[in-house]
């Protein structure tokens, strides 16, 4: 694939380039949540001493920016073009990561997460709207499957980041980070990346125009499904987020060793993204997603009786604790991916509104899902494990109401896509 050169980017972006800067784009979403996963003790113990559960609020409250961010960021680069509408989200995440830098009490750290959160929605939905403008079915899914491999590379990292940040600096230091990554991500996009949505495809931004285009992409049953699906996913892996760094530093007294130990989380579950863009063109999307969630399932159930009843010895908890999350993170890449395509197969003649629809929705539920089952913390993966059954049982109902003739085959008409872009 070569996409066509923009006058103003003067360049053209190959396949290999292009799976690397959405990643990248992507990337900023884990990075600015995994990244602070080292910083929550030192924010509960200068920020909430009274209540240290209430530190882990501070990956919620971005994932909560970002949702409501999502609503607008696509309909906008729908009218004005991807460029400007993601370079736009940089900049306004850039502000909310010197905001938190400056923070002194929590409420004003979660308030600037929030508008970090609106931010990121920029990279996150712009990249989305860009790949389905030049991808679609079974087709976009592998692309994404690629983008996730790639991306997967940083939420693996992002931990042992900010930890050497916080060694030679403070929590606060984490932040400068979040800054540079942005102006990094930013400046390649300006420069290497052509916009994909043509003038006459653009579409007035008007509150008509949005409402009747939330209510196309929430009327259809594959759409809505395909994002109830993924919220239930989101919700299981921001609640598992939220709780890992306590459960390692409470539970396990493994504090010191975390970064390493989700590295390795982080690394071997990248291999599903892999393995997911190897199967899904000869599977489909609905039936990898399905049999991840029932393997999850069938994981989470055991692992809820064996830590209720406590029938494992003390000594194996923290071996089977390790092993049932790395099975949560290598269900991401057989799932994530493929709701989103799913769920924007149908909706490539408003693809920007789409992407932010599908995140917003998926976004937002999943907050509420983890929200509850991280502050039912009790030193224990039990809650934890009990919510990733439920969230699980719940995926599996939804996309089983999906029908199999949703998806678009291999030798059907792949894009509604400008032709020209995709090559």
């Amino acid at each position: 694939m070569t996409v066509a050169p923009d006058k103003a980017a003067g360049a053209v972006v190959g396949r290999a380039e292009f799976i690397a800067l959405m990643a990248m784009l992507f990337a900023t979403i884990a990075f600015s949540i995994d990244g602070m996963l080292p910083t929550l003790p030192d924010i509960a113990a200068e920020l909430s001493a009274s209540n240290p559960n209430r530190a882990q609020l501070v990956v919620t409250s971005f994932v909560f920016g970002m949702g409501i961010g999502t609503l607008l960021t696509g309909p906008l680069s729908d009218t004005f073009g991807r460029r400007p509408v993601l370079l736009a989200g940089a900049g306004l995440y850039i502000t909310g990561a010197l905001l938190s830098m400056l923070s002194q009490s929590l409420e004003l750290l979660l308030a600037a997460r929030v508008i970090m959160g609106l931010g990121a929605a920029g990279p996150r939905v712009v990249a989305m709207a860009i790949i389905r403008d030049l991808f679609a079915g079974r087709d976009m899914a592998r692309i994404m499957s690629f983008v996730m491999l790639v991306f997967t590379l940083v939420p693996a990292l992002a931990p042992l980041v900010g930890t050497g940040i916080i060694a030679i600096s403070s929590w606060r230091g984490v932040f400068a980070g979040f800054v540079l990554f942005a102006l990094i991500g930013a400046t390649w996009f300006y420069l290497r990346q052509p916009e994909t949505l043509e003038p006459d495809l653009r579409r007035p931004f008007n509150a008509g125009t949005l409402r009747r285009g939330v209510f196309e992409v929430m009327r259809h049953r594959v759409s809505a499904l395909s994002t109830l699906t993924q919220a239930t996913v989101m919700g299981l892996l921001f609640a598992a987020i939220s709780n890992v760094q306590p459960i390692f530093d409470i539970t396990y007294g493994a504090a010191g060793s975390f970064p390493y130990w989700f590295c390795l989380i982080a690394l071997i579950s990248g291999s599903s993204s892999l393995l997911n863009a190897r199967i899904v063109a000869r599977l489909g999307m609905r039936t990898v997603t399905g049999r991840a969630l029932v393997a999850q399932l069938a994981a989470s159930t055991l692992a809820t009786v064996a830590f209720g009843s406590h029938l494992l010895p003390q000594g194996a908890e923290f071996w089977f604790f390790l092993l049932w999350m790395q099975g949560v993170f290598f269900m991401l890449g057989l799932t994530i991916g493929n709701l989103n395509a799913l769920a924007m197969e149908p909706m490539g003649h408003l693809a920007g509104l789409a992407a932010s629809v599908v995140g917003a929705v998926s976004t937002v539920l999943a907050v509420f899902i983890a929200i509850p089952i991280s502050l039912l913390f009790d030193g224990t993966p039990f809650w934890l494990m009990l919510g990733a059954v439920l969230c699980s049982a719940l995926g599996r109902i939804l996309i089983a109401l999906i029908p199999a003739e949703a998806e678009v085959r291999p030798s059907e008409p792949l894009s509604t896509a400008p032709s020209d872009l995709a090559r």
